[in-house]
């Protein structure tokens, strides 16, 4: 059987593709979702050192008080869920956690008399008062190889990624779209 030049060619294309398919690669230390995972898990760890070693809160529990440290109001396990971006079932063993630790209360929604909300107590308030200035400190220091202008460019850079992902980026957004 003969070969016509647009068999040749088309062998010679594809091998060209298969050759140019083992030579690139995607490699993770340029890969951005995979470098902001990394930067992420690292900084979540370094700040948990504050509150898991001192206070025996693990991550999950710590988003669950920061969640309602820094709202004016209660809210659902969902809201903090989704906010944190935690699946609900850890969201929940913490919720239950802390119930039990009496951080947080459960709260009638006046809305919807089916759904139960959540609020800080009086002991998981002191708290969360407590840890935010350490944390603060400990992101300081985390963030202390950026100059101040590194910084802000930061906060805008990720504010820009958030925005074209459409996250909402403030309380007051979410309060008033609703959202969570």
């Amino acid at each position: 059987m003969a070969r016509t030049s647009g068999d040749i060619a088309v062998k010679a294309r594809e091998a060209d593709e298969a050759s140019g398919r083992r030579k690139a690669r995607l490699d993770l230390f340029k890969f951005v979702p995979f470098r902001l995972n990394r930067l992420a898990a690292e900084v979540s760890s370094a700040l948990s050192v504050e509150y898991q070693e001192r206070h025996g809160l693990d991550i999950p529990a710590w988003r669950v008080i920061a969640t309602l440290g820094f709202r004016n109001d209660a809210c659902s396990a969902q809201y903090i869920a989704q906010c944190t971006r935690t699946h609900k079932s850890t969201i929940s063993r913490a919720v239950t956690t802390l119930l039990n630790e009496d951080l947080i209360e459960r709260v009638e929604n006046e809305a919807d008399r089916r759904e139960f909300r959540l609020q800080l107590t009086t002991k998981g308030r002191a708290l969360y008062e407590k840890l935010f200035p350490q944390l603060l400190r400990r992101e300081d220091e985390i963030l202390a190889c950026l100059s101040a202008q590194e910084r802000r460019q930061l906060s805008m850079l990720l504010g820009k990624i958030e925005q074209s992902l459409d996250l909402i980026q403030t309380s007051e957004e979410a309060d008033a779209k609703q959202a969570y």
